[in-house]
Formats: C-alpha cells, structure tokens, sequence
C-alpha cells in the first residue's frame, strides 16, 4: 500500500467528535483505487446555513456565494468557487474535499464515485450500508452471510446508519473487523432542509404535507429532498379542556416567542403543526406571538388553523374555530437575525373581537437613546374589555444594523414600559402584560410592574425555554404579568407547555427532531362570560360575525 494513502482527515474512533458545533462527515482517502466516500455538501444547492458549516466560511461569505450562485445560474465546477468574495484559492483549498457540484435539481449526496467520474474515471467499490441488500453485503470482504443479515436487521430496527463507526453495534462486528472493511463501505445520508436564516429550516416556496402524518409506504408522498421520509406523527394524547373550570366559563390566552420566525419557518411542516396543534391540544383561544422576522409569517398558522391541510390538523376531532391575526406595522424588536415584529392570533369564534391596536412609542426624551415600540390590543373577551401589551425583550440585546444610531437597549425599554404601564392603568384597570422579558420575574427591571400592583404568574423557579439536550429548561424568561383588577378573574391555572413541541421534520443540527421555538408557550385562564353566548361548543357550526375581515386584521 505504500506511501499512497493520504487522508484528508484521521477517521474518530468516536463518530461524535466531529459533533460540536461542526458538520458530522466521515473521512476521505485514496487507498489505491479505492475512494472512500465523504458525506459532500452540493454548493449548487446548499442554503445559507448549510454552507456555514465549512470551514472558515461565515454568514457573510456564504450570502455571497448564493448571491454569486443565482448571478451566473450555478455553479459549473468545484473551482467555481474561488471567484466569491471572501472564498479565494487558500480556503477553496481547504474546503475543497468537502463540496461538490450537481445540478440544481438533482440530489445534493452523491457518492465520491460519482461526484468524480470525470476525474480519472475511476471506479468505486464502495457499498452504502444504508442501502445495500444482504446479498450486496456479503460481497465486501469479511461479511458472511450471518452478518450482513445482522446489518439488515440492526438497519431495520433502528433507522439508517449514522456513520460507518456505527457499525460496531451490529452482533458480530468488531473494531478489528471494522477497521478491514472501513474502506469498502460508505455511509450516504440525507441533509436536513433549511432556510437561509432560520437555523436550517426548511426553506420551500411549494407547500408540502407534513411526513410526520403521513403514513409508512404512502404512495402519494410529495416531500422535499432529505429529511425523514417514514415518520408517523406523535402527538400527546390530551381531552381538550371543556372550557369550564369549577362549573365557570374561562378562557385561555397565552404568550410564544417563535424565535426568529419568518416565512421559511413557517412553512416548515414541522413547525406549522407544532404551533397549530399546540393551540388546539391546549384550547388556547388567543396568543401574544414575539420575534417574527417577517409580519406575514402569522399568517400561515392562521391559515393552517382554518384550512387544515395537514393530516393531524385537519382530522381534529373538536371544533378548530375560525381564526384572525394581526402583526404591528413597525418592528418592536432586534435580533441577531435583524429586526422583529409581534402580533396575535385569536379564534374569533370563541367570543373574542378585537378593538384596535396601538404602536406605542417610546417618549424623545433623549435624542441619542431609542427604544422600540410595545404593541398594544384591546379585546373584547365576552363582555370584558381586555388590554394587552406585547412585549419582547431579547435577553442579550441585539445591535441595530449600522446606520448611524444607537441601539436599542433593554433598560430604554423598560423604562418606556414603566412610563406606558402608568399611563394605561389611568383608563383601563383590566391590564395584562405579556411576552418575552428577557429575565426573571425577580430581576430589580420589574419593580416598576410591582410598583403599579402588577403580578407575575410565571414564578422565577419556572423555567421557560427549551432545547432538545435541556428540556426543562434552564432560565426564566417568557411570562405574563397581570393587573390587580384582574386577579379576581384568573382562575389560578397557569402552565408552560412543554410537551408535543418536537416535530420529526424539523432540524436539530444535523439531526431531526428539533423544537420549534427555544422558547415555550406560557398559558393561563381566566373566568369569563365568552362561552355562556353559547359559542364554539362541541357539535355547533362556527360563524364569523364580521363579513369583513378589518384592514388591521390579516
């Protein structure tokens, strides 16, 4: 074998040390005339934050290498790339085995026998483990008959393989054995679907079914490439509330900061059930929604809701009502992904008009400091007269985009918020303040809620985040804050959802399984008179009482 063997890197005899924070691939070697494979990234198809996970590349030099891509209609060749600002010859060089090219249309996983068949023309004896038949197995060297049907076995059971180290859990096979038949064998997965700026969601402009309800061996899947293709939905099994609560109608409102969400997110399949179950599984009638990247985004949870397109939405056994949204027409916030929008959305078949929104701007008290506007509703709830404030408060806050002025900072905020608080509870008594604050209910920030006989129902032990490695949580941060008035008409329930807030189609990294938001819902009840007008009952037909849906409704 002589000098001939170079390796682009050493192979881990533990698959998770490529795992943080890095793309997980498998090394690439020319042993002879055998080329292993590599798990290759296709620039011509590769979002935003697929190209991110390369070496050295960035946010800002991987928008310029779609913007260059859609300039000259993709790219020809691998070389291609070293004509994008910020890529050159040096870091092609460096990334240069971990890319290919293909055409649009065609799957971005090749093996390396393909990607290279103009070079050299060379053959690969390489079998993928993920796909191969026990007679295809039995054909690399070292695999009898009674392990390749233990491959197909373990494949079988446990999903496709991960990587090639993997196989050491199948009965039978070894490190020793491994390390002869490492170089016969390749592993081909598929990548997960993302969008350019939303943490590797799917980014689709077709609308698709979501695969979590569709059954095994369905005959009309219509899914785009990668992404887990045999999946069936898991939804907590829960009874809707009745909508009384100790012989007394009340009513569910919630707050959900959806994390950055823009169109693309919102189109996930994953992400769309996930927010419209939630609703429906908790009989949340209206909810304060934070950190929309684009004012449309509600638009397509509220179009879920009434359509039902999706299998588990759509066969929702319980009236799914009729609901309504509305998105501030100016940010109300700032993100690392730029700036946001909040809004609701209410189900207007439950005795819930809305009044009228109001921007409320932060007083020019100073010209240098500026902060951005809380949105504010007023709600008919039955015959109560409800105002709520919607607040987003990043718990770092995030720099404004040069352009000349200062950011916004939470304490401008908080200080505008304070000053709006004082000012509202001199008209209207029944106030409640809701959102993502940022910190504890505890923090010395909130004092001036305290001040003004507000209440916290989130206490500061409860935590609100989520993430799929810290499920519980590790921070307090989302909560609604009530004025003294309506503690007589809280029911006393207050929780913070948790379950049924994966979805199988949405990305986790490199895995599947991810959350929707880093943040939970945050639900509470409150009495009211809404369902003794009779409406949104079990078995009774829901009617829109406006034939026009107002300009400030979308």
């Amino acid at each position: 074998m002589g000098g001939n063997l170079g390796c682009h890197r050493s192979i881990p005899k533990d698959p998770t040390d490529f795992s943080c924070g890095k793309r997980k691939f498998s090394a690439a070697c020319n042993f002879g005339h055998i080329l292993v494979n590599q798990e290759r990234l296709n620039i011509n198809t590769a979002t935003e934050e697929e190209l991110m996970t390369l070496p050295g590349v960035n946010r800002s030099v991987a928008q310029n290498i779609v913007e260059y891509r859609d300039c000259i209609g993709g790219f020809k060749k691998v070389e291609d790339l070293a004509l994008v600002s910020g890529i050159g010859a040096t870091k092609l060089e460096a990334i240069k085995l971990e890319i290919c090219v293909s055409s649009r249309t065609s799957s971005s996983q090749h093996s390396p026998s393909s990607l290279r068949k103009d070079l050299e023309h060379q053959s690969c004896t390489g079998i993928n483990i993920n796909t191969a038949t026990a007679a295809q197995l039995m054909s690399i060297r070292g695999i009898t008959e009674k392990i390749a049907k233990n491959v197909v076995i373990y494949r079988e059971e446990h999903g496709p393989f991960k990587g090639i180290e993997d196989l050491v859990r199948v009965n039978h096979i070894n490190s020793s054995l491994l390390d002869k038949i490492r170089f016969q064998v390749f592993v081909e997965r598929s990548r997960a679907p993302s969008p350019s700026t939303n943490r590797g969601l799917a980014n689709s402009t077709k609308s698709h079914p979501s695969p979590t309800s569709l059954s095994i061996g369905s005959d009309d899947l219509d899914l785009p490439p990668g992404g887990p293709t045999q999946m069936i939905s898991v939804r907590p099994n829960v009874e809707p509330p009745p909508g009384l609560r100790d012989g007394k109608s009340v009513v569910r409102l919630a707050t959900w900061s959806l994390d950055g969400c823009s169109c693309d997110k919102a189109n996930n399949p994953g992400v769309k059930e996930v927010v419209c179950m939630t609703l429906l599984e908790n009989d949340i009638k209206l909810l304060a929604v934070q950190d929309l990247l684009e004012r449309e985004a509600l638009d397509k949870f509220c179009m879920e809701l009434n359509q039902g397109t999706l299998a588990n939405v759509r066969k929702w056994k319980w009236p799914r009502g009729l609901w309504k949204s509305v998105v501030s027409e100016k940010p109300t916030g700032f993100s690392n992904k730029g700036v946001s929008y909040s809004g609701f959305l209410w189900d207007s078949s439950s005795g819930i008009d809305l009044r009228n929104t109001v921007l409320l701007e932060s007083p020019a008290v100073d010209r240098n400091s500026t902060s951005s506007p809380l949105y504010l509703a007023n709600f008919f709830v039955g015959s109560y007269k409800l105002t709520l404030v919607n607040i987003h408060i990043p718990a770092t806050a995030s720099p404004v985009p040069s352009n000349g002025n200062n950011h916004i900072t939470g304490d401008a905020k908080c200080q505008h918020l304070s000053h709006s608080i004082q000012e509202m509870l001199k008209v209207e008594k029944d106030l409640v303040v809701l959102g993502d604050f940022g910190t504890s209910p505890q923090s010395s920030e909130w004092d001036m809620l305290r001040k003004e006989k507000l209440c916290a129902l989130v206490l500061s032990n409860e935590f609100t985040n989520i993430t799929t490695r810290s499920p519980q949580g590790t921070h307090c941060l989302d909560n609604i804050w009530v004025s003294r008035s309506l503690k007589k008409t809280f029911s006393g329930h207050c929780k913070i959802v948790r379950q049924g807030l994966t979805n199988p189609w949405i990305p986790d990294n490199w895995s599947w399984g991810g959350v929707a938001s880093d943040h939970c819902p945050v639900v509470a009840e409150f009495y009211t008179d809404v369902f003794s007008k009779g409406l949104n009952k079990p078995g009774m037909a829901v009617v829109d009482r406006d034939d026009i849906i107002p300009k400030h409704e979308r």
